[in-house]
Parts: structure tokens; C-alpha cells; sequence
């Protein structure tokens, strides 16, 4: 994997001796570690279904839902909605998208009633209609996880 933080980060090298060191007296993190790859794997599959199959409304309404519910997982998203720093162009190069039709998106969600993006911040208006038109499950994202036992 490969990313460009859009914010300050902080970020450390570890050594894999040194995380298999870490493995062996906690085998609880490796479990942990291993739950959290194979997360980002059924969210790998989830963005392929959306680019493949799910119009431009139903892509931008999955990946919003999706975005805020895991921002709500660690206290900082709702479904009031979260600040979120991207930018058209972001969304647009996440959701395979030209930004021109990422603008016409956001206003035909926003028009509908169920999202607005402004400003740095997302406000769902009208969270099961938007989940709806995503059809949206939140089941792959597996919040239950060892992680958060």
C-alpha cells in the first residue's frame, strides 16, 4: 500500500523483528494485526463492487456512509456527520471520478436532501435515505473486531 497524508501525521519505522518479537509474547495484538489486514482486504473488495457497479450518487453515498462510520468507530464521526479535510479533487481520484462530476454529485445529493459537503465538513440530512441509495452495509467493515475488546 501506498498513501499522501492530507494532514500532519506521525509516522515510525518498525522493524519486523522487532514485530515479531512483539507477536510472540502478545499473540492478542497478532490476532489483532491479522484481524485489522483482513479488514482492509474486505474493504479493498467493497471499493472494487463501488467502482464497478454503483452509479456516481450510489459510489459518493457509499464511501461518505463508510467514511463516517469508521471516523464514528475511534469518536470523531456521527450520523450527524464529521469534518472531513478532502477536497473535490480527493474524491474525485478515491472514487474514479473526474471532479467536474464529483461538483454535480455533491449538489444532486445535496439538492435531494440527504448530504451536504461544505467547507470541510459533511452534514448527512437524511442518513437512511442516503444509506438506501448506496444500499449500504456496514457489515464488512466488522466493528466488533478484536481490536476493540
Amino acid at each position: 500500500h501506498s498513501f499522501e497524508p492530507i494532514v500532519d501525521i506521525e509516522a515510525a519505522e518498525v522493524l519486523t523483528s522487532d514485530l515479531l518479537d512483539a507477536f510472540a509474547q502478545t499473540p492478542r495484538l497478532a490476532t489483532a494485526i491479522l484481524w485489522a489486514a483482513s479488514r482492509d482486504e474486505a474493504m479493498v473488495v467493497e471499493h472494487l463492487v463501488g467502482i464497478g457497479r454503483r452509479d456516481a450518487d450510489a459510489r459518493m453515498a457509499h464511501f461518505l456512509l463508510e467514511l463516517g462510520s469508521r471516523l464514528a468507530l475511534v469518536g470523531i464521526g456521527s450520523k450527524e456527520g464529521f469534518d472531513c479535510p478532502l477536497t473535490q479533487y480527493h474524491l474525485a481520484d478515491t472514487l474514479g471520478l473526474s471532479a467536474v462530476h464529483v461538483n454535480r454529485v455533491l449538489r444532486q445529493l445535496r439538492e435531494s436532501g440527504l448530504v451536504t459537503f461544505r467547507d470541510g465538513h459533511v452534514t448527512f440530512h437524511d442518513y437512511g435515505g442516503l444509506v438506501k441509495l448506496a444500499e449500504f452495509d456496514p457489515a464488512y467493515l466488522d466493528h466488533a473486531g478484536p481490536l476493540l475488546k
